[in-house]
């Protein structure tokens, strides 16, 4: 099984690893040995369509020197050109859309080579619950949990409703047996997920909402970190605010893509959301939890961005208001509104802009790492650094997986999936460098 693509996308894959009979399959590392391969697509941007792509090609050469006998190709790339990637990819025998992966077994027993490509791809519908089955790929200790699938925001550049179909949330008695059943198996963080974490529940007409799940979450015994991933701005409420400045389990982190900080554009953008309000977002969340941590997203190069408007961006990223800054080049996806908007920007001017808020971001994340220098904060152990095999290595509760820096640890020891406490030594742009400290030591001791 290769997974390309977001965290989302990994989930999809542990539910079709977890629907594999093990009495018919055995579940290998290596690619050469493999005789059914399945690549698990994303498509979200030309960048990541053109990596699956590439993919697909690479692991297909195992079709003729390797043990493979059977090429699967599931997820938004199918979801999205099945009929043409079936024409030009004669090396694959099945696509799965988005809303079939689940079937995976059913549709590997119907694929008959005589006939062709086997192609599965329908309206997204399907939804994964407590009692679906899941091979976890991640380590013991940490997990996401998708808590909603699709999205019924339609920003102008996105092309995720089409792919993933409209929102669809999970019960929170769901979530909650699975992130209860998880923890008594030994994860210690759990990242909830989805499309937009802050519109879970609205499509239940139950009363459901993000704010009703946590205070569920959090009673949950032995469950020590919970961190919140894709918070839009515009569904941040005042309770949610307070609840995650008044529960210890909830992580001081959130990630919140803002996309812009110009109202011209985050208005073509239709995200609901103008820069006053962004600013006073930014305002009542350093006020009400002064130790979180900020990530955002930006866009660059979207249709019409002037130098003006650019340089507004710029100068709002180097404000300082952001722990961590992702930045995308905008990608002219067809279907999309914003595909048909005038004044495309060249790709080379997007890349030029994307360089420099980058730079800028680097600087402010680094003043924002040095001035955590001598405070103690926990940190999940990982392992050994890959670095050096010296030195243990783990992330600190600002730091969420795969996608934050890492804290190298110099002294001290730990098992792997421990959470210890950790003086900040030093730091760099991204990551930090400590000593574990004994249990009980605060910031204030030292």
């Amino acid at each position: 099984m290769v997974s390309l693509g977001c965290a989302k996308n990994l989930v999809d894959a542990e539910v079709m690893l977890g629907h594999l009979p093990e009495e018919r399959f055995e579940i290998v590392t290596d690619e050469s040995l493999a005789e059914i391969i399945v690549v698990n697509t994303c498509a979200f941007i030309e960048d990541a369509k053109e990596e699956s792509v590439e993919t697909i090609l690479e692991v297909a050469d195992h079709k003729q020197k390797g043990a493979c006998r059977l090429l699967v190709v599931t997820g938004c790339l199918p979801q999205r050109y099945a009929a043409e990637l079936a024409a030009d990819l004669p090396e694959v025998d099945i696509f799965i859309g988005t809303g079939e992966f689940h079937r995976l077994v059913e549709l590997i027993d119907q694929h008959r080579p005589q006939q062709g490509a086997l192609l599965a791809v329908d309206a997204p519908r399907y939804l994964y619950d407590h009692t679906t089955p899941r091979v976890k790929s991640s380590p013991f200790y940490s997990t996401y949990v998708k808590i909603a699938e699709g999205c019924d925001n339609h920003c102008s550049y996105c092309i995720i409703p089409q792919l993933r179909g409209p929102l669809r949330s999970r019960s929170i008695d769901s979530v909650v047996a699975e992130v209860t059943a998880l923890v008594a198996d030994g994860v210690r963080e759990i990242n909830l997920i989805a499309q937009d974490i802050t519109a879970f529940g609205s499509d239940r007409k139950d009363g459901s909402d993000l704010v009703g799940l946590l205070r569920e979450l959090v009673k949950i015994n032995d469950l020590r970190w919970l961190r919140l991933l894709y918070a839009y701005p515009d569904g941040i409420s005042d309770a949610l605010i307070g609840l995650i400045a008044a529960e210890h389990k909830i992580c001081n982190y959130l990630d919140i893509p803002l996309q812009h900080i110009d109202d011209s554009i985050l208005q073509r953008m239709k995200r609901r959301i103008d820069q006053q309000t962004i600013r006073g977002l930014v305002v009542r969340l350093r006020q009400a939890i002064p130790s979180l941590t900020l990530r955002t997203s930006f866009i660059v190069g979207f249709p019409g961005e002037t130098e003006q408007q650019f340089a507004q961006l710029l100068a709002f990223v180097k404000e300082g208001h952001f722990d961590r800054v992702g930045v995308f080049r905008y990608s002219r996806e067809e279907g999309t509104p914003a595909a048909d908007l005038p004044d495309q920007i060249a790709e080379r001017v997007k890349k030029g802009r994307l360089e420099k808020l980058m730079k800028a971001q680097q600087r402010v994340s680094f003043r924002r790492n040095r001035a955590l220098v001598g405070q103690v904060e926990p940190v999940l152990v990982e392992g050994y650094s890959e670095e050096t095999e010296l030195l243990l290595s783990g992330r600190s509760l600002r730091q969420a997986p795969d996608i934050d820096g890492q804290v190298y640890i110099t002294a001290g020891q730990a098992e792997i999936g421990d959470i210890v406490p950790l003086r900040i030594t030093d730091s760099s742009d991204y990551d930090l460098i400590g000593e574990i400290v004994a249990a009980g030591e605060t910031a204030a001791d030292g």
